[in-house]
């Protein structure tokens, strides 16, 4: 019993390092959204209640914090630099094996919406939150083609966008920098660990993750079924926003689906390792 509980505790430890790494890692990339990931995942609520109410969640959630944390500074910064050789290579690519971990995940975020029922209201949330996200990143990245010149407050209004990415599921806060402008620049920033760059976001990120931290659970405790069926909205639409269009070749077609592939067996490993666990805790 005692060795089935360590190994247990080793596997949860793991999924939750990796978990950490993901989440870190969806901060930064292109319509990939941190806090939809910490939805999927599980982590999502206990992270909330950690920041809401940390007197009485550190006693229940204090194990998880350690992988998670290290995690996601691996995935925020370490993969900073490997991201942006990436999208050095193919941008092509490496958007799709997103997109494949984003439909990988899409069915379990569809189930833990559907967890309170699926009223009238939750469906018209979805149609809509889709219809204002779609036509609101279309028209900056494509139509209106809005670029600024990368400075200190530019950062920290990008630090800001990304706190959103994390308390908000679905706040896609990478394709809202890109349709500015100011994803590529970001991005080696934090690759160089550029002191301008970490300076300005990573308190702005702080900062509006503990502010809007109550004001979004409330929200969630409030209207749960509406708020979750508009964040699977946003999802989907935000996909479909950075879908690739072109290609250099059958080549980076056939490596684009096979990326797209690995990045949805990713995330169905997660969704059955985290039913593992959940069977033998």
């Amino acid at each position: 019993m005692g060795a089935r509980r360590d190994q247990n505790f080793i596997i949860r430890w793991l999924r939750d390092l990796l978990c950490g790494v993901l989440i870190g890692a969806g901060a930064i990339l292109p319509g990939v959204s941190g806090g939809v990931l910490a939805v999927v995942f599980d982590i999502y609520r206990p992270f909330m209640e950690f920041l809401t109410h940390p007197k009485t969640a550190l006693p229940k959630y204090w194990m998880w914090l350690p992988p998670l944390g290290l995690g996601w500074c691996v995935g925020f910064l370490g993969f900073a630099k490997g991201i942006a050789l990436a999208f050095c290579s193919s941008t092509t690519v490496t958007t799709w094996l997103f997109i494949g971990l984003i439909v990988g995940t899409a069915p379990a975020l569809l189930r833990e919406a559907g967890k309170e029922g699926r009223s009238a209201s939750a469906w018209v949330s979805m149609a809509v939150c889709a219809l204002a996200v779609f036509g609101g990143l279309f028209y900056i990245s494509r139509i209106a083609e809005v670029t600024v010149e990368p400075n200190f407050w530019w950062y920290n209004f990008c630090g800001a966008l990304w706190g959103m990415g994390v308390v908000i599921p679905g706040m896609t806060s990478s394709s809202v920098m890109m349709a500015l402008g100011l994803y590529q620049p970001m991005l080696e920033g934090l690759a160089r660990l550029d002191l301008l760059v970490l300076s300005a976001s990573l308190p702005g990120m702080l900062l509006t993750i503990f502010l809007l931290a109550r004001l979004v659970t409330w929200f969630f405790k409030r209207y749960y079924a509406v708020a979750f069926h508009g964040i699977f909205g946003i999802v989907m639409a935000s996909t479909l926003v950075i879908i690739p269009t072109t290609y250099d070749g059958p080549g980076e077609m056939a490596l684009s689906a096979l990326c797209c592939g690995a990045g949805f067996l990713l995330a169905y490993f997660l969704a059955r390792l985290d039913r593992r666990i959940q069977e033998n805790g």
